[in-house]
């Protein structure tokens, strides 16, 4: 994969949300086709993006974490978008995230130089590829998670098998019971570590956990789950520093989803040990934020930290007011196959009707109840305003992960709608 993949990617018609029939167009020039969100031109469902909301949540998450004394390795797999993540390290992120190798090659095409693979690595197809891209790559850092014996001794397995020497700097997960990967007691942990300390293909180079399981909005101030999690880590950590099984001068601790990110930095900052140490932190979702899951949690943030502002929702999914069948229910055009419904259903925010660039706010009792395939069922309830075939509504997204994951490209748009640019995803 090289940069140009990237860079000069073209539209076509074989892309949703693209014009049928017209010319392909180059990634770099769509912002020069004159195209209006609320225009004749394309085609809706449109998922879209507000760049001034891009670039305000990129400073306010890097200005964050730079007063925490922490660094951010932003989760690719929320958008894996290159331009997106290009744009968060050009921002100043230091460096990557992914949940597999796959995903990994997209981020090569960023210009970042490190990457965590926040996930145990044991396929020997993974080793292989990963082995391969970085001998294309010498410069590049690749840490992944371990959390076994088991694992450990099949890597060393495939090592012996391939003849491979490779040394490589991983992770050690702390987990929590009940929930998915990661080491459940400190015995457990110092045993795999040693392992791997006495290992010629291993390197340990810190620990790592993952606290958006406990996540909960209601539960302030801090719940006993983070606490208990938190102390673990802070045990591992300091068994391990007595053991001196470091293997690297600097000790990585990083955790970091994006719900409650401020409750889990105790973890991975403030420590004292024998190595300087750097903590960073992983989420992933405040590039774009949204409007409903991570909405109530950046609340609960921004309350703790005392805080005015915050992060700002970007994504948009507009679509057209397809049928208006009985009294009551508005029928839309967008369904399971172009929005997020695993959170919250999505949230009718703005209204245009048909032929208009103008908008106006969705009266707030409009509500989306059902989702089918390919609609989306919109309640209007008797004494509010209904909305006509052919008028268009934008809808907010809660959790916009599986939002992205929809879309092979989405249009970036300036705050009164003209279609500024656009990105593609590798899902």
């Amino acid at each position: 994969m090289t940069l140009t993949r990237m860079h000069d990617f073209c539209l076509h018609t074989g892309l949703k949300g693209f014009p049928t029939l017209h010319p392909d167009v180059p990634l770099d020039t769509v912002g020069q086709q004159g195209w209006h969100v609320l225009g004749a031109d394309l085609p809706l469902p449109l998922a879209t993006l507000r760049q001034s909301a891009l670039t305000h949540n990129m400073a306010w998450m890097q200005a964050w974490a730079n007063r925490k004394g922490v660094v951010l390795a932003p989760h690719g797999k929320t958008t894996l978008s290159p331009q997106l993540m290009q744009a968060q390290v050009r921002a100043g992120a230091w460096g990557l995230t992914f949940a597999n190798v796959h995903q990994l090659q997209w981020g090569l095409e960023t210009g970042a130089q490190r990457f965590i693979i926040a996930n145990q690595v044991v396929a020997d197809a993974d080793l292989q590829s990963l082995d391969g891209l970085l001998t294309q790559r010498p410069q590049m850092e690749v840490f992944f998670l371990v959390d076994s014996l088991a694992q450990w001794r099949a890597i060393e397995a495939w090592a012996l098998r391939t003849s491979c020497t490779r040394v490589w700097p991983v992770l050690l997960e702390i987990g929590t019971d009940g929930f998915r990967t990661g080491c459940r007691s400190t015995p457990q942990a110092l045993a795999l570590s040693k392992a791997i300390a006495n290992s010629a293909v291993g390197s340990l180079a810190g620990v790592e956990c993952y606290e958006g399981g406990l996540a909960k909005v209601q539960e302030d101030p801090l719940p006993e789950a983070i606490t208990a999690l938190v102390r673990r880590v802070h045990e591992v950590v300091h068994a391990l520093d007595r053991e001196d099984l470091w293997g690297r001068e600097h000790v990585l601790l990083s955790a970091g989803g994006s719900a409650i990110f401020d409750l889990i930095l105790p973890a991975i900052q403030g420590l004292s040990l024998s190595r300087p140490v750097l903590g960073v932190l992983r989420s992933g979702c405040y590039v774009t934020h949204d409007h409903g899951h991570y909405a109530q949690y950046l609340t609960r943030v921004l309350g703790r930290e005392g805080l005015s502002e915050g992060l700002r929702p970007a994504l948009q999914v507009w679509a057209l007011v397809q049928s208006v069948p009985e009294p009551g229910l508005v029928i839309l055009n967008a369904g399971r196959r172009d929005l997020s419904f695993d959170q919250q259903l999505p949230k009718p925010l703005l209204w245009a009707r048909a032929g208009q660039h103008a908008t106006q706010p969705a009266p707030m009792d409009w509500q989306v109840h059902a989702l089918s395939d390919q609609h989306a069922h919109m309640h209007v309830p008797a004494d509010s305003p209904v909305p006509q075939v052919g008028d268009r509504i934008a809808l907010g997204i809660s959790h916009p992960c599986t939002t992205f994951d929809k879309w092979p490209w989405m249009a970036v748009l300036d705050d009164d709608g003209a279609v500024i640019g656009a990105i593609t995803t590798g899902f």
